[in-house]
């Protein structure tokens, strides 16, 4: 298993980073909240997961060990895959989830898209003893040449939301707060107007 991975930040966008590891480009899907943090990086280390199934491998990373302890927690729930996990770190800081899991605030998780009411509960029923010993730290990103809401739109598609529906949330952030200026912001209003 990689551990993590060391090197250029090569391109960068709010769901994927190349990291050029000594001529060697990895491709790494990545949440908001690690995006936010190496936004204006052109190098670093991003701590690795990686899932390995029939038709894929595929190499999940975040910007401190908190983040994959509790991203590896998530996807250890049944209900729960890769993709939903990123979701809520995306949605949420990994603080906030650790929080919810252990106050068993399902309504919080259920806030984000894609978490219903039973997985939510199974969630909090499956993580609360586990989740305890995993220490929280706070964790945030942008891409030069794009819009902002290019970006978030890009990132929204990237996580799986249908590109109609992600253009709607954006429009509908922007119409409302025409002063936002934050990627990690309009991604996060857009997820939770999804």
């Amino acid at each position: 298993m990689i551990a993590y991975l060391t090197g250029k930040f090569s391109y960068k966008s709010p769901a994927t980073v190349y990291v050029d590891v000594n001529g060697v480009g990895y491709e790494v899907n990545i949440s908001l909240n690690t995006y936010s943090k190496i936004e204006g990086l052109t190098e670093g280390k991003l701590y690795t997961y990686l899932q390995v199934k029939e038709d894929a491998h595929t190499l999940y990373g975040f910007f401190d060990v908190t983040e994959k302890e509790i991203f590896a927690q998530l996807i250890s729930v049944s209900g729960v895959g890769a993709s939903t996990a990123r979701m809520m770190l995306s949605g949420m800081k990994p603080e906030e989830i650790k929080n919810a899991i252990l106050l068993k605030d399902t309504s919080v998780l259920e806030s984000v898209k894609g978490i219903g009411k039973k997985t939510a509960e199974r969630i909090v029923l499956e993580l609360k003893d586990k989740i305890s010993k995993i220490s929280t730290s706070a964790a945030g990103f942008a891409n030069a040449g794009n819009t902002l809401e290019q970006d978030a739109l890009n990132a929204l598609v990237a996580l799986g939301i249908s590109r109609p529906a992600g253009e709607q949330a954006i429009k509908k952030i922007v119409i409302s707060e025409p002063s936002i200026i934050s990627l990690e912001s309009l991604i996060k209003k857009a997820l939770k107007a999804i």
